[in-house]
């Protein structure tokens, strides 16, 4: 970041908000890059490839500079690579709105300028967002019935009790398993749960037919690998859709995350995962 001036890292990050400001639910570092091509015209010297990360060169300069931004709070940055523009960084962008003006008092705030930390942050993010890109990857690419098994696993780790699950060859139909809170299904209340993975978002029609089915001693979790649409994630807010839980696929990692420990060795063949540490920057 050595070679850019004040101004043309401010101009870079001013890139990167202008491709998050209308993007509420945020944008993958992967697709805010993809974007910038676009928005900001680049040299030559910036679309190279940095020696030390293989990175293009503008691309490494933005996740290093980026960084006071983040401890200003005006950025957010999942762990698995989800960048988001805070209401305190749009604020900030009114109250600045020259490009230099924003770096400096982002600057300043943070009183960050430890390239060291930087450049440990910027590996930890990147390591970050390929593990999740692979796991990602790796579950889309598994058959329905795969996907319902790993749900299955999941339930019977988190202490539920799976009465029925949908056959291999099912096509069609709501109902993909159903859960009990007990063995033997004395509990009045049970749970039907419905695994779509066809790569395409439920919408809020399909939310509602789900609904449809469910009864006064049901509740549903919906669990979705190609997510929600906006009117169906609304949907799922309303009072009268509380007895439904929908599942997208990094809530479903998440739990199955928290419940690691106390997943079946058939669960952990299933989705193959191996903690690793990382050197973290200093707070």
């Amino acid at each position: 970041m050595d070679e850019y001036s004040l101004q043309r890292v401010s101009e870079l990050l001013r890139g990167v908000i202008e491709v998050l400001w209308s993007r509420h639910e945020g944008l993958s570092a992967r697709t805010v890059f993809s974007h910038f091509p676009k928005t900001i015209k680049l040299t030559d010297h910036e679309r190279g490839l940095s020696p030390s990360t293989q990175l293009p060169r503008y691309e490494r300069t933005i996740r290093l500079a980026i960084m006071p931004l983040v401890k200003a709070g005006w950025v957010m940055k999942s762990n698995k690579g989800q960048w988001y523009l805070t209401e305190e960084g749009r604020a900030a962008c009114h109250r600045f709105s020259k490009p230099t003006e924003f770096y400096i008092e982002a600057l300043r705030i943070s009183e960050t300028n430890q390239h060291s930390a930087a450049e440990i942050q910027m590996s930890l993010d990147l390591a970050q967002e390929r593990a999740w890109e692979q796991a990602v990857e790796y579950i889309q690419g598994k058959n329905s019935a795969e996907v319902r098994r790993l749900v299955a696993t999941l339930f019977e780790a988190m202490q539920y009790h799976i009465a029925w699950v949908a056959p291999p060859e099912k096509q069609r139909g709501l109902i993909d398993m159903v859960a009990s809170l007990d063995a033997i299904g004395a509990h009045p209340y049970r749970i039907l749960i419905e695994v779509k993975h066809t790569g395409q978002p439920v919408t809020a029609e399909g939310l509602k037919s789900f609904h449809s089915i469910l009864g006064v001693n049901d509740f549903g979790l919906l669990m979705s690998t190609g997510g929600f649409t906006g009117n169906a994630s609304t949907l799922l807010n309303t009072p009268g859709f509380q007895k439904i839980n929908g599942m997208n696929l990094e809530k479903f990692f998440d739990i199955w995350i928290r419940h690691f420990d106390k997943l079946s060795q058939e669960a952990h063949q299933l989705l193959p995962l191996k903690a690793i540490y990382f050197l973290s920057p200093p707070v």
